[in-house]
């Protein structure tokens, strides 16, 4: 059954957890999760002036999709930095050629809504601090601790053999 959602419902909240540049809000509760949605992230966020969206990056496999709702803000993309205003819409395909972030230049909120594939498991890199973002699971990893497919493999006798004597 299709599901109606009405944001004047629901509230926006920031993570109190973001550090002060990162304050984006989000209507809570989410609304793909309102909808119990399987293949799409998908939430309407307010950008509050003076404001970024989240650390610069982008997803290996996710596609992204944002239209503004109102107000506008600077988008931040491999291009450089653009003006993004309301009614326009910002798609950024899976790689390092579609990484974005977002800044509220203006003296309003930006509101926009924001939608992502979710089929299967997405890794987000941030290239300004090095990290790694395994989605959905939040697992989060600098990425110069890469290690060789073979490290640690080298006792598996070993490991058999303590297997043979239970």
């Amino acid at each position: 059954m299709p599901s109606i959602i009405k944001p004047d419902t629901l509230e926006f909240k920031s993570d109190p957890n973001a550090l002060t540049d990162f304050k984006l809000k989000t209507l809570i509760p989410r609304l793909g999760s309102i909808c119990k949605s399987t293949h799409f992230s998908f939430d309407i966020r307010q950008l509050d002036p003076g404001m970024y969206s989240f650390p610069y990056h982008s997803h290996r496999n996710s596609e992204e999709l944002m239209m503004i709702l109102s107000g506008s803000l600077t988008l931040r993309s491999a291009e450089g930095l653009k003006i993004v205003n309301k009614g326009e819409l910002v798609f950024c395909e899976i790689g390092d050629s579609g990484a974005h972030q977002f800044y509220n230049h203006g003296n309003k909120p930006c509101i926009y809504l924001d939608i992502r594939s979710t089929v299967g498991i997405d890794i987000a890199d941030y290239p300004d601090s090095g990290k790694i973002n395994i989605l959905p699971f939040r697992e989060i990893y600098e990425k110069d601790s890469k290690a060789d497919y073979n490290k640690g493999e080298e006792r598996l006798s070993e490991i058999w053999e303590k297997l043979g004597q239970k």
